[in-house]
């Protein structure tokens, strides 16, 4: 079984790939400070929520954008006598052009490479986490640069710390614009605003792309993941092609594919590859309606 880890700031999501399924998929606040010990019993408890454990892991791949767990992570590794691959620019099989590849985050480019892997190209990959990120994939497969928004659940955050008088509320839509108490005014301006901004950044990038790629904003694949992908709101967002929460852990298994030289058959919205030490895998992805 290959264990995906994509460790965020905010929140550490897990998968157990085994055979043609993610066969267990959890989420877990991220702590910084967590030692071998304390994270090892963290992730076995997740996986023993699905009946499964840290003994059945042959392989890990990871995505971190935390030095001091992608540390913590190696030494469990290390000491369960379990491979690890960190997923980075320097292991990524595609083009990275931008000014400076190894600022990039791993989380991102492992977005991109399940976008054009499972989705097709150009693509852009809208990741809701505790920041927003835009990424854009070319025609050839290459990344080629995106956009950073502060998170919508940061933005919460930030209202209810830095001023006296307004309280944390529930990240829900209201009902109108117009809000008639605070908390459906804040409501209004933090969920239908974060809507607006980012139809608003989506449509200027997906501009941007056509002309650069010259096709028509029809070609574009737009996929949405992350842990808000799938909250009301974002299933309205016009012109979104498919809502993958899992797109990140499909790209760790894929990207730990392709480097233990793996055949991978692709198509439209499928990908499939056998041989490895985590079986043989078959990752399918549903486009939204």
């Amino acid at each position: 079984m290959l264990l995906c880890l994509d460790i965020g700031n905010t929140n550490i999501t897990l998968g157990l790939v085994q055979g043609e399924t993610i066969i267990a998929a959890r989420r877990a606040t991220t702590s910084a400070a967590s030692t071998p010990d304390e994270l090892e019993v963290l992730i076995d408890n997740l996986l023993r929520l699905d009946g499964a454990s840290l003994a059945d892991v042959t392989a890990i791949s990871l995505a971190s954008v935390v030095p001091t767990l992608t540390g913590v992570i190696t030494v469990m590794s290390e000491r369960r006598g379990v491979p690890l691959m960190v997923a980075g620019p320097g292991n990524m099989p595609m083009p990275i052009r931008v000014q400076r590849p190894t600022e990039v985050g791993a989380d991102r480019l492992v977005n991109a490479l399940a976008v054009a892997r499972l989705y097709g190209t150009p693509a852009i990959v809208v990741d809701f986490g505790t920041a927003t990120t835009f990424d854009c994939v070319a025609r050839d497969g290459a990344y080629v640069g995106g956009a950073i928004t502060p998170g919508l659940e940061l933005g919460l955050e930030a209202l209810a710390s830095r001023t006296a008088r307004l309280p944390r509320i529930e990240l829900q839509e209201p009902a109108k614009a117009i809000g008639t108490d605070t908390v459906s005014a804040m409501q209004s301006g933090v969920v239908l605003g974060y809507r607006s901004l980012t139809i608003g950044l989506l449509d200027s990038i997906r501009t941007e792309l056509t002309r650069t790629e010259k096709v028509d904003a029809t070609d574009i694949q737009v996929v949405l993941t992350g842990g808000l992908s799938a909250a009301p709101w974002a299933r309205t967002l016009p012109g979104v092609d498919a809502i993958d929460p899992e797109l990140t852990l499909k790209g760790l298994a894929i990207l730990w594919a392709l480097a233990n030289g793996e055949p991978i058959d692709e198509g439209e919205s499928t990908v499939g590859w056998t041989g490895s030490a985590a079986g043989s895998i078959h990752i399918i992805s549903e486009r939204a309606k």
